[in-house]
This record gives structure tokens, sequence and C-alpha cells, in this order.
């Protein structure tokens, strides 16, 4: 039977009882008539639904009165691990689990860059309607002032947010933190064609990268082989050429020729190094110096 045969409501019932015997192992009655607010023979139905659906999921303890799952289970419904993690450690909800109801064990670094959602949804607006805004950015160099900008997309790159955009001042694409945004104003004006996001080619740049366990500072290569899901002991990834500097230090990846970088922290090495050439923002890069490019 296609799920797509169910309402809305049913479908967040039979995902909540699928989520609970995934990452609980089990669920009971009262629980779907406390989380849903149903009655008792609401409950009933729901639980014979998943069961016709899923026969070999799960079976009935009268003792406790919970209903187990078995051996043979598998999930109703396809769980993103991404997407779960990120859900289980913020306790965020997409009304398809039992986040909620009840407090699971996974815990995620404290997220220091926290932009006002205010700023975030008119930029947002800005790209989704095609305008420029007006800004007030604090910058490190230049300290507080405004700028105007044309944002084509929002990037969380693993430190902190920050919003792509054609800068009118400097006539070029540049990052913003979104956390130095501290006004934004809608502009009437459409912006020009030079300012619209397929004329970044930063951005629109698919750089091929190759990461591998680093030669020298990891001694079983094989456990960051499983680490990263790596195919014959390589990592391959396309990543946009604004964005490549931000994974590269994010993952400590040695972007030296010879993969010279020592510590523990560099358990990788960027193997196509070559890659990297014309691309910006790489200072960030750990070991990479771009004027070897031009030996």
């Amino acid at each position: 039977m296609n799920l797509d045969a169910f309402n809305f409501s049913q479908k967040q019932r039979l995902a909540y009882i699928d989520f609970k015997l995934l990452f609980v192992g089990y669920v009971t009655r009262s629980e779907i008539v406390t989380y849903f607010e149903k009655g008792l023979t609401s409950a009933t139905r729901d639980i014979n639904l998943y069961k016709e659906l899923c026969p070999e999921n799960m079976e009935y303890d009268s003792k406790e009165k919970k209903y187990f799952q078995v051996s043979t289970f598998k999930p109703l419904f396809k769980h993103d691990p991404r997407k779960t993690l990120v859900k289980l450690s913020n306790q965020i909800t997409d009304g398809f689990d039992a986040i909620g109801d009840i407090t699971f064990p996974v815990e995620a670094p404290s997220q220091l860059n926290i932009p006002d959602i205010l700023i975030v949804a008119k930029l947002v607006q800005a790209v989704i309607n095609h305008k420029a805004v007006s800004i007030i950015y604090t910058s490190l160099s230049s300290g507080s002032g405004a700028r105007e900008i044309v944002p084509h997309s929002i990037v969380d790159n693993g430190l902190r947010w920050h919003v792509r955009a054609y800068d009118r001042k400097t006539k070029s694409f540049k990052d913003f933190v979104l956390t130095r945004i501290s006004k934004v104003t809608l502009k009437e004006l459409a912006p020009l064609s030079q300012e619209d996001k397929l004329e970044d080619h930063q951005w629109m740049r698919m750089m091929p990268l190759q990461l591998v366990p680093h030669p020298h500072n990891v001694k079983h290569p094989t456990a960051i082989e499983l680490d990263y899901g790596m195919q014959n002991g390589v990592l391959s990834l396309n990543v946009r050429a604004a964005l490549a500097g931000y994974l590269l230090r994010r993952w400590n990846v040695d972007c030296t020729a010879d993969a010279e970088l020592v510590g523990a922290e560099y358990q990788l090495w960027l193997k196509n190094r070559q890659t990297l050439f014309g691309a910006e923002n790489l200072a960030i890069a750990p070991g990479y110096v771009p004027e070897l490019e031009e030996l």
C-alpha cells in the first residue's frame, strides 16, 4: 500500500509509531493518545494500520502492554541520518517523529553564531523576490557603515552563517557574516544583470576535491576511510569554489603539496591540490600557499 493514499494526519501518526520503534524500541497506545490527543479507539486503528503495512516490524507484549521492535524490523519511513541527528540534538520536530515526547541522548556543540531571525527573514525575502537591500554592516577593517548588496544565498560554513551577495561598494561578490548585519531594508529597484547569481563565478564553479587519509599523521588509515565513507581510500567531493576554503579549514585538510603539516588534527590530505587554482578565499585553507601554483 502506497503511503500517498493516506492523509497528512494519518502519515504523522504512522511516522510517530515508526520513529518510536526505530529509536526507542517500543511504542504504546497510551503514548499515541497523549501525543496526538486522540482517543484510544483511534490509537488502536493507527496501530492496526501500521501492523497491516509492516506486519514484521513489531510484536505485542501483554505483560508490559507495549509493542516492541522485532529483529525483522524495517522502517516504514525514510529517516535521513543527517537531518535526524540535527533534529535529535536540537529537539526540533517536523511532526513526523517522537521528538518532544521523549528526551533523546544526542548532543551537539553549542552554536555561538546565532543570527537575528528578522535579519535572516529580510534577506530571504530579498533573495526570493530578486531585490537588493541596504544593510548596516560592521566589518573588521572599516567598522560600521551602510552597504548596498544583492544577496543570492545564505550559507552555514560550519563555523558561522553568512550571506553570499554582490557588494555594490566593491563591485564584487562577497560573504557577509549575518551576525554583523544590524539592519536590512529592501530596495525597490530590481538588481542589474551583472549582480545576478549566475555572474558569481566563484559560486557557480564546482571544484572536485579528492581527500585521502594523511600519509604521515595517520597510523591506521582505515579508521579515517570509515569516518568519511571513502571509496577505495578516497573521498571525492564537488564543492563550490566560494565554499572550498571553509570546508578545508573545518576538516583541517592539509593542503600542502607534499602533506607537510604535522599534528594529530591533520587527518586528511588534499590529493589533487591543483584543483584549487584560481579559487578565492583560500587563505584559511591549512597550509595552502597560492604562489606554489605559479611555479
